[in-house]
């Protein structure tokens, strides 16, 4: 891994740096939200506004780089992202901030788009794999780390925001002063969504669901944490415990992905998150419950982000397996959207254990329905693609680099059988 990311350690290390960044700035906003004494469903509002953003950014962004190029948009990009994050303390308003979440929410996904097209560039055909999953442990790496440094600071106060500022800026120095091959972008046209839900509907329905799950903990954990009185230190570590689980997760389930039905591995991972989220809701009161749950939850429902487009991807000629992923992208960004809403609506109605009703309901929703598929469809014929680890926080473009790496895997496999 280490000589593979030697080409590319300036991108890895401002991926590292953001991904502090970004994983701080949604903990600390679910943190701060409480001590302003912004309501539940304000808070809703203002993390599901980042997955508005960040759903609108894989639209324009594309054609803003067709038409200024990646070194003008990354560097507007950052620079909007510095500016917002500042405001915050300032502007303490609930709308102010959702506004602000709409403008990082864009922008992050709009610096993913570009930074994930450098990477795609700087990889070849034999190392192309392996820098995807590099750049998807350094992602998930950072974004746990980024739970520590909550402790560094006064929540109450400007120094954590301006930390965030000083990350985010310094993550964009060794990618643009290293990086000098303009790469050429083209945006695959999508697949409808009519068209891709007759070809695969669990991958569709199981899309949407996944993406209320995941915004629920990216962006309600902290709130819950507020919520149930949780101190500072174990918000930092109830947080940091979804994305332990992920990366703890990950590979086992690639593994188990190509070589059992996929429909069994997607019911069974739900059903694990059902049951941790069930457990938590059962057994409150009992912070080691809360955590393992967490764990749990993050480990089971990060890897399904690829299942599910691996499992898809079964089903679809290869031509068409790039521009699927559009779709299925699209249809979780519309979940992650409701995820928060959601669930800022139950803890309203409910108290902080809504946090974990919403995400024991989408896990059990998808379960059942995953059930039900099985009895409507046979196993498929024929294993066109291979699990490649893609996760829900990455734009695009690397979904797509995930893709090309499957129809290689799909083409190798049909010459060599």
């Amino acid at each position: 891994m280490l000589l593979v990311m030697q080409g590319s350690w300036a991108l890895f290390l401002g991926m590292l740096f953001l991904q502090l960044g970004n994983g701080l700035q949604g903990t600390l906003l679910g943190v701060r939200g409480e001590l302003e004494n912004f309501s539940t469903f304000e808070m809703s509002l203002v993390m599901s506004a980042y997955f508005v953003g960040f759903l609108g950014a894989s639209r324009l962004v594309p054609e803003l780089i067709r038409r200024v190029g990646h070194v003008r948009v990354f560097a507007a990009l950052a620079s909007f992202i510095s500016a917002v994050l500042i405001l915050y303390p300032l502007l303490v308003n609930p709308w102010v901030w959702i506004g602000g979440r709409v403008i990082i929410g864009f922008c992050f996904c709009g610096v993913y788009i570009t930074a994930e097209s450098w990477l795609n560039n700087a990889a070849t055909n034999e190392n192309r794999g392996q820098l995807l999953s590099s750049y998807m442990v350094v992602q998930m790496a950072g974004i746990v780390a980024a739970q520590l440094l909550l402790l560094v600071g006064d929540p109450g106060g400007f120094e954590l925001f301006i930390l965030i500022s000083v990350l985010i800026s310094i993550s964009f120095a060794p990618i643009l002063l290293s990086i000098t091959p303009t790469p050429a972008f083209e945006a695959t046209k999508p697949m409808s969504i009519k068209e891709l839900f007759s070809t695969s509907p669990l991958g569709c329905v199981g899309m949407f669901f996944l993406g209320g799950i995941f915004s629920a903990q990216f962006g309600m954990a902290p709130v819950f944490g507020t919520k149930a009185g949780l101190s500072l230190s174990e918000i930092s570590s109830f947080v940091a415990a979804f994305y332990i689980g992920a990366m703890v997760f990950q590979f086992p389930i690639g593994w188990l992905s190509d070589r059992m039905d996929r429909r069994i591995l997607i019911v069974a991972t739900s059903a694990i998150g059902f049951i941790a989220a069930l457990s938590a809701i059962l057994l409150a009161g009992s912070f080691l419950i809360l955590v393992g749950s967490a764990f749990f939850i993050g480990g089971m429902s990060n890897p399904l982000y690829s299942l599910l487009i691996a499992y898809t991807n079964d089903f679809l000629e290869l031509d068409d397996m790039a521009s699927a992923s559009g779709g299925l992208l699209f249809l979780n960004g519309l979940g992650a959207i409701t995820g928060p809403l959601l669930t800022g609506y139950l803890m309203t109605k409910m108290g902080p254990e809504g946090f974990f009703i919403i995400l024991a309901t989408l896990s059990g929703f998808l379960t059942v329905y995953g059930f039900y598929r099985m009895t409507q469809r046979g196993i498929s014929d024929v294993d066109t693609s291979s699990y490649t680890t893609v996760l829900p926080t990455t734009s695009a473009v690397a979904v797509e680099i995930a893709q090309e790496l499957a129809i290689e895997a799909a083409e190798e496999a049909e010459q060599t059988g």
